[in-house]
């Protein structure tokens, strides 16, 4: 197992201090066929729930993420790099997150016995906060927004790993998991459509590897808030808005560095990015709500954006996955 460049093919160690390649590429992951996944940590993550969910006289799947242990999807990646990491005698990491990631990784670390360190946006939630500290974590607060939160985590490294969800590719191996999931959920089939909400894009990363994996993609729909819509002016050629604030603030990403991938993704999956407007996020949050189901703001992004991609109709045979990332008592 090993990193090697996406522009390059440089190849680089798994557990070296390299982030990136120094040609300025990213990582991805390459497997030897003798490579096998051994894992030691675990806090009780498993198969979690497919819900059948109608609305607007339409069927819909609900895969509940947001039932891991801590609470949301980024558990499926910290799973598998943190084990990862522990197995090659790593004792010290830092990462920057919006707050999933960060109390995902935390959590994992420390049942690894690993010090962790989390750089955040100085608006994160304080439950966030709340949850990372339980867990023996280290916060930095950073002003000014995520992309200087990545920046600082970088620029303070020191001695730790960089075991960023974003930058490394080990915990978009541990994301494909979800999409063998709902495969298994399924029969053994693929659905139609995937939704997910997408900032920096590992979910949806993880879901197109993962499909790729078993033989067939399913369409794979990004959704944005239309305040803060990278993806979406990169997927249909548009010039880059000025960004600003959402209420989904864990795709609140200005910048994302895997929006290449990511878009490769959604044009191989022939799927498509939607735009919502941050009212009908917050209207799909208390929808789902008055049905029992609390969602963290992002997380109700995947059903505004099924919605509004079907608002002229859903064939009824079309199963639609919606990922349900995160629990509203995160936020």
């Amino acid at each position: 197992m090993r990193f090697y460049c996406e522009n390059c093919d440089k190849v680089y160690d798994v557990s070296g201090h390299d982030y990136m390649c120094e040609c300025g590429g990213m990582f991805r992951l390459k497997k030897d066929g003798a490579d096998e996944f051994k894992p030691t940590v675990s806090i009780g993550e498993g198969v979690t729930p497919m819900l059948d969910f109608r609305t607007n006289n339409q069927d819909y799947l609900l895969k509940m993420e947001s039932l891991q242990p801590t609470g949301s999807c980024k558990d499926r990646g910290a799973y598998y790099m943190i084990n990862e990491l522990k197995n090659r005698g790593i004792k010290k990491i830092a990462l920057d997150s919006s707050g999933n990631a960060g109390a995902s990784v935390a959590a994992y670390a420390t049942a690894a016995g690993m010090e962790c360190t989390v750089y955040v946006p100085d608006d994160t939630s304080k439950e966030k906060l709340d949850q990372m500290e339980a867990y023996g974590a280290k916060f930095v607060k950073v002003p000014n927004g995520r992309m200087r939160a990545c920046a600082a985590a970088k620029m303070n490294l020191g001695d730790a790993y960089y075991a960023s969800h974003v930058y490394n590719p080990l915990f978009m191996e541990g994301m494909k998991t979800l999409a063998y999931e709902i495969y298994e959920q399924l029969g053994k089939d693929v659905p139609e459509y995937v939704f997910t909400p997408v900032g920096n894009g590992t979910i949806l990363i993880g879901l197109y590897e993962g499909f790729k994996e078993i033989g067939r993609l399913p369409h794979i729909v990004g959704v944005q808030s239309r305040k803060c819509a990278p993806v979406y002016e990169r997927f249909y050629g548009l010039p880059a808005a000025q960004k600003k604030t959402t209420v989904a603030s864990a795709i609140r990403i200005e910048d994302p560095r895997r929006i290449e991938w990511v878009v490769e993704a959604l044009k191989e999956s022939e799927g498509d990015v939607v735009m919502v407007d941050d009212t009908d996020i917050l209207k799909a949050a208390k929808y789902l709500g008055g049905r029992g189901i609390y969602v963290e703001t992002t997380a109700a992004a995947g059903m505004a954006g099924a919605l509004e991609f079907f608002k002229n109709g859903k064939p009824d045979n079309y199963r639609v996955v919606i990922a349900i990332t995160a629990h509203g008592l995160k936020r």
